[in-house]
């Protein structure tokens, strides 16, 4: 039995979708929604099994992937967030690398000699990658119009994976994964599923529209700290909004902060793109995690707000 599992954002879908043109075969799809990070424990393989695990954290999976390799299963492991000590073992293969340059496409890609490279800059341009989609889209020598195509759309996927339940997305991202895992490339997908692609540009430009008339709770020349309302549409505008917020004020740090399911606080963190660093380690400080230029917190008690606020203007002044 083989299994998939990943994270249902741009970078995970799309790091799967390179795998799999590459190398088609039956699966067991196993995501959700992007801040369902804890995906091996649901993974119930058995020996000779065989488990893909693309762009989560290997620090949040630790103890299932050990029990998972121990009862005889195989793993082969792509990702950039924090992973913590890789364990050693025969059945356990990876190509994990945390620089805050790179993410699962983009790895996925170097891994298959650039096989299927437009949907690894759809994953980077979904990720915040610009620099690195664009570096990796040299070799298909496409017009401003094309890359603009290919960047659309990776928004727009990852924007379809941020919600506290899949009640709030458009689509569910196993849906998602397999309607597009039909197209060679990404421009064949725009053109025979207009409108499933109109629906995921309405509902971003939408939400989008929604967030542009919010003030900052707090801020000051390093970070700009934003919360948002508890509807469906700020819950999955939250991560592209962040993104947005980072691309429009570089030297800025941007926390998005929200209302969960269970009452907290979820927060999205943004380093400064002109000092990718820190998002990981501070928000791993609230029992969260993440990669060195973008990471959250999924749980972080409401009355740890301001000390959380303290402690981002703290790290991200004293970078400045």
């Amino acid at each position: 039995m083989q299994y998939d599992v990943f994270n249902g954002d741009a970078d995970g879908i799309c790091a799967l979708l390179q795998w799999r043109l590459a190398y088609p075969e039956p699966s067991i799809l196993v995501t959700g929604i992007k801040r369902d990070i804890a995906l091996l424990e649901r993974v119930p393989a058995r020996a000779g099994d065989r488990v893909t695990v693309l762009d989560v954290s290997l620090d949040r999976n630790r103890a299932a992937l050990l029990k998972l390799l121990a009862g005889g299963v195989e793993l082969f492991y792509i990702d950039h967030h924090f992973a913590g000590e890789i364990p050693i073992h025969p059945r356990f293969s990876h190509r994990i690398d945390t620089a805050s340059d790179c993410c699962t496409s983009l790895l996925m890609n170097a891994y298959l000699a650039g096989r299927h490279v437009a949907w690894a800059v759809v994953g980077a341009y979904g990720d915040n990658l610009d620099s690195g989609a664009a570096e990796a889209a040299q070799s298909l020598s496409l017009s401003a119009r094309k890359l603009l195509e290919l960047r659309q759309l990776g928004i727009c996927i990852n924007y379809n994976a941020y919600g506290s339940c899949l009640e709030d997305l458009n689509v569910a991202p196993d849906d998602l994964f397999r309607r597009l895992s039909v197209y060679a490339t990404p421009f064949q997908f725009v053109a025979d599923q207009p409108e499933l692609y109109r629906q995921l540009l309405d509902g971003y430009a939408a939400d989008m529209a929604a967030a542009a008339g919010l003030e900052p709770e707090f801020s000051n020349e390093a970070i700009a700290v934003y919360v948002l309302p508890d509807q469906k549409w700020a819950r999955r505008v939250s991560g592209v909004w962040a993104n947005a917020l980072a691309n429009g004020a570089p030297e800025r740090a941007h926390a998005i902060v929200g209302v969960n399911a269970r009452g907290s606080y979820q927060v999205s963190v943004r380093a400064p793109l002109t000092n990718k660093a820190g998002a990981d380690e501070l928000c791993a400080g609230f029992g969260g995690g993440g990669r060195k230029a973008a990471a959250g917190i999924d749980d972080l008690a409401i009355d740890r707000f301001d000390e959380f606020v303290e402690t981002f203007n703290r790290r991200y002044s004293d970078l400045r």
